[in-house]
């Protein structure tokens, strides 16, 4: 069913639905299997419901999340409202500056494959005392998954995808959250990535030590001992929600883009580079641009200022090439050169070069015609001057 048939659908049937969830005769439909690629090679699986379950899930979590705030502690970051991944970032920062520079880094492995349905429906039932809707979300974690190969049961788990995945995870990671603060540890939580900042090495070893038995004996989760580790905040391998971080001239330590997430972000950009790619250049510029303002939103409380420059000139290189290459013949060549303001001689001389397209991309012939002004006025958008417009406002 689509969005657009929903309302139809609901004016037809929503008193039949509301009497089956009253009843707990209302049954959700399987999940849709559905694999998306991570930046490792790996695909990450999500669970798509119906668009009539993801209205009945919306409607628990709408009911559920203020009840919910009340209790969740404030150092987690992760789906909740007026949270986000920046002040996450920020308070990570602060923890580091004020001396707790050792990080225990813990990653639970297949998260939202591993829930423990009963574990959960105990934790909820501490809180939620209407047995309806704990039987509805009960009946959405069995509801099972619809896979290539058919029908799968969901015996445990809760598949990322759906609207009330993400309360969830968070209803049981709160309990991680409680017995850290009883603890007296300092951490920040977003979703499944949790770190914890210690003062010493060996203060944190025996943290990793610990946690790792709460959370596979209590929650019945399951730790990644390869990737879980003891690192420092400068440490070229760790990686924090795609944040890296370094430490300035002033000692003070402060947030970078991971090179990890630098290289993600270039390679995505030279796709939307391809001179093979048969588009017009003002959808490859629309492209390249959503995804510039996306990530610099993302990393913009990140010293980046440099990185963004040397990024800008080689898409604008790159560009140049797509755009000579579009251009075809000499003919065509010509006519825009003389266009963009070359002199007819030149123009004629230069149409016919044969020079391989990325050598012509940096000759003057290019760089005084196809400017810098004019791929801005052409609506290409600079991340260095997006950055540093985020930064004035």
């Amino acid at each position: 069913m689509t969005i657009e048939e929903l309302d139809r659908y609901f004016a037809k049937h929503s008193e039949e639905i509301r009497h089956q969830i009253l009843n707990r005769t209302y049954h959700p439909q399987p999940v849709m299997r559905v694999g998306i690629p991570k930046s490792n090679g790996d695909k990450r699986l999500l669970g798509i419901p119906t668009v009539i379950d993801r209205v009945i899930q919306q409607a628990i979590s709408q009911q559920l999340t203020p009840i919910y705030e009340e209790i969740f502690h404030p150092n987690s970051y992760g789906f909740r409202p007026h949270k986000n991944a920046e002040m996450a970032i920020c308070q990570t920062l602060t923890n580091i500056n004020d001396g707790f520079q050792w990080i225990v880094d813990i990653d639970l492995e297949r998260f939202f494959d591993t829930v423990h349905h009963d574990r959960l429906m105990t934790l909820m039932a501490k809180t939620i005392k209407d047995g309806d809707v704990i039987s509805l979300v009960r009946k959405y974690l069995v509801s099972g998954i619809q896979t290539d190969e058919g029908f799968k049961e969901s015996i445990i788990g809760t598949p990322q995808g759906g609207n009330l995945s993400p309360l969830l995870s968070n209803i049981l990671l709160n309990e991680l959250d409680q017995e850290l603060e009883e603890r007296g540890l300092e951490f920040v939580r977003y979703a499944d990535d949790c770190i914890i900042f210690v003062k010493s090495e060996m203060s944190a070893r025996r943290v990793l030590r610990n946690m790792t038995t709460f959370i596979e004996n209590k929650l019945g989760l399951v730790v990644n001992a390869s990737k879980s580790k003891v690192t420092r905040p400068t440490d070229r391998e760790f990686k924090f929600l795609g944040f890296g971080f370094f430490k300035n001239f002033g000692n003070d330590y402060m947030a970078k883009p991971h090179h990890l997430s630098v290289d993600s972000f270039k390679y995505k950009l030279k796709q939307l580079t391809r001179r093979n790619w048969g588009v017009s250049t003002a959808h490859r510029i629309s492209k390249i641009n959503q995804l510039i303002r996306g990530w610099v939103n993302y990393f913009r409380i990140s010293k980046m200022k440099n990185l963004l420059e040397r990024i800008d000139g080689h898409t604008r290189y790159r560009l140049r090439m797509c755009i000579w290459q579009q251009w075809k013949t000499a003919k065509t060549r010509r006519k825009n050169l003389i266009k963009l303001g070359s002199d007819r001689k030149n123009a004629y001389k230069n149409s016919h070069s044969s020079k391989a397209v990325a050598r012509i991309a940096t000759s003057w012939v290019l760089t005084t015609t196809i400017t810098n002004k004019r791929l801005e006025r052409f609506g290409l958008l600079f991340s260095v001057k997006h950055y540093q417009k985020l930064h004035r406002m």
